[in-house]
């Protein structure tokens, strides 16, 4: 099965202490509503009435053309890493989601993005994963592209 791995905490923890995004900002700070504010750390909604934080994230080692960089949410206060699973995260709540495999050295591997029902994101992270250039995947919004998590083989 396909494991489902949330952001790195030291990455997270540098944003939540005043470190700057993949745009050179500090983190936006405002209150959540509890609804659609996924944290990348605790792969959890913000939950309604605390803090997030906004931010522009790169979830790539290098720059260059494919490194897509896109909003996301943070607990604004520390939260726990959830570990790696093959269980699909509480965050992926809508109807489908972009999944889509990316080569070692990070570029897009064309032919592997597909809009999949949530149900159907290990399935199609599976037959991604077939495909011997393929070194990790992405779930990200099928309406605005932003990333959720990333996926590895197990």
């Amino acid at each position: 099965m396909p494991t489902f791995i949330a952001l790195e905490t030291d990455i997270v923890r540098r944003l939540q202490n005043g470190g700057t995004d993949a745009n050179g900002q500090k983190p936006e700070r405002a209150r959540s509503d509890g609804l659609g504010t996924p944290c990348r750390h605790c792969l959890k909604n913000v939950p309604a009435g605390d803090d997030m934080l906004i931010l522009a994230h790169r979830p790539f080692d290098t720059l260059h053309a494919y490194a897509e960089t896109g909003p996301i949410f943070l607990c604004a206060d520390a939260c726990e890493r959830k570990d790696p699973s093959d269980v699909i995260p509480e965050i992926l709540e809508a109807p489908d989601y972009l999944v889509k495999g990316y080569s070692a050295d990070e570029r897009i591997v064309y032919g592997t993005g597909e809009v999949v029902a949530t149900d159907a994101i290990p399935k199609k992270a599976s037959e991604v994963f077939r495909d011997p250039n393929v070194a990790f995947a992405h779930v990200r919004s099928a309406r605005n592209n932003c990333y959720l998590a990333r996926i590895e083989r197990d």
